[in-house]
C-alpha cells in the first residue's frame, strides 16, 4: 500500500510539472502577440489552442484584464476588443488530468512600466521567502514591502491561493499583504503565489460583466439548451471555471441564464479598480519542498 501511495504521489506532482512546463511556453507566446490593435478573441483561443496542441488543457478561460481590470475578463463569444495604449494582465491556467498550474504577466502598452515592475519584484521576493515552516503572512509581507517601495499599494482582497485537484483556488490562501495569522506552508503543497500592484486604492470591486463560469450543484433541467450545457460542463470541465464561448450549444448564453436562475453554476463578475487607475499582476506555481521550492511554470 505504501509503495503505491508513493507512486501516486510521484504521479500527482509530475503531472503538476508537465502543467507548468506547457503553460511556461504558452505564456511567453501568447505575451508576444499582444500588440496594439490586435485581437482579444484570436489571443485567447490562440492560446487556448495551444494549451491543447502541447497535451494540457485550459484550466479556466485565458484572462484578459485591461487597465483597472484585475481578474475574470475573458473574451466573449463575437467579442471584437483591440489592444490600446493599456497595461494588459494575461492569467492563464492549464491541467493535466485535473492537476494545475496557474501563471500570469503583465504587458505593459501604457508607459507605465514601474507599475509592472512592482508586481513582479514582488512575485521574485515572496519566492525568495518560501520554504516549509513559513507563515503565509510572512509571504505577503514581503509581498508588501515591495510593492510600497515602488510607492504603490497591494491588491488587499485579492490573494494567491493552493492548487488542488479539479479545483483552482483551495486553501491556503497566499495574502498581498502582511497578515497576523497566515498559514504554514508544508512540504507538497502547491500553491500559486500572485501579486496584485496598484496605483489605486488597493480594494477592487465587482462589475456587471460576467463571461466566466463555474458549476456549483448538479440537477435536473428541462430545457434543451441548459441541459446540453449542463453534460458539456460537467463531462468537460467539471468543477473549474469555462467561458460562456466555450459551450457548445445553440444560444449559450441563455443556457447560462437559466442555469444560473437555478443555481446550478455561478459567475465570476470583472473585478476591477475605480475607473482610472491601473492594476498590474505577475504570478507563478510553486511546489513546496525540504529545502524552499521548485517554481513548476518558470
Amino acid at each position: 500500500m505504501a509503495e503505491t501511495e508513493v507512486d501516486l504521489d510521484a504521479a500527482k506532482y509530475e503531472k503538476h510539472r508537465e502543467a507548468g512546463r506547457i503553460l511556461s511556453q504558452v505564456r511567453e507566446e501568447t505575451a508576444d502577440r499582444v500588440e496594439v490593435g490586435a485581437s482579444h478573441l484570436e489571443l485567447a483561443e490562440f492560446a487556448e489552442e495551444r494549451i491543447r496542441e502541447l497535451g494540457g488543457k485550459p484550466a479556466f478561460p485565458v484572462n484578459i484584464s485591461i487597465d483597472e481590470e484585475a481578474a475574470h475578463a475573458t473574451p466573449s463569444i463575437d467579442d471584437d476588443a483591440t489592444f490600446g495604449e493599456e497595461m494588459i494582465n494575461l492569467d492563464i491556467g492549464v491541467h493535466v488530468d485535473g492537476w494545475l498550474a496557474d501563471t500570469a504577466i503583465t504587458v505593459d502598452l501604457s508607459g507605465h512600466d514601474e507599475l509592472a515592475e512592482a508586481s513582479a519584484e514582488a512575485l521574485e521576493a515572496a519566492i525568495e521567502v518560501v520554504e516549509p515552516g513559513v507563515d503565509t503572512g510572512d509571504i505577503g509581507a514581503e509581498i508588501e514591502s515591495v510593492i510600497d517601495g515602488y510607492g504603490f499599494n497591494p491588491v488587499v482582497n485579492l490573494t494567491g491561493h493552493g492548487l488542488g485537484h479539479w479545483e483552482q483556488h483551495t486553501s491556503p490562501n497566499i495574502p498581498n499583504r502582511a497578515v497576523s495569522q497566515g498559514t504554514t506552508l508544508e512540504v507538497g503543497d502547491v500553491v500559486a503565489i500572485e501579486p496584485f500592484a496598484t496605483d489605486g486604492g488597493g480594494k477592487v470591486t465587482e462589475g456587471n460583466a460576467e463571461e466566466i463560469f463555474s458549476l456549483q450543484t448538479e440537477r435536473a433541467v428541462r430545457n434543451r439548451q441548459a441541459r446540453e450545457a449542463l453534460e458539456q460542463i460537467t463531462e468537460e470541465f467539471r468543477t473549474l471555471p469555462f467561458a460562456t464561448r466555450w459551450l457548445e450549444t445553440d444560444r449559450p448564453e441563455m443556457a447560462l441564464r437559466r442555469l444560473k436562475r437555478n443555481d446550478i453554476v455561478h459567475g465570476y463578475p470583472v473585478l476591477k479598480e475605480d475607473d482610472g487607475y491601473l492594476v498590474s499582476q505577475k504570478e507563478h506555481t510553486v511546489i513546496i519542498t525540504e529545502d524552499g521550492c521548485e517554481v513548476t511554470t518558470a
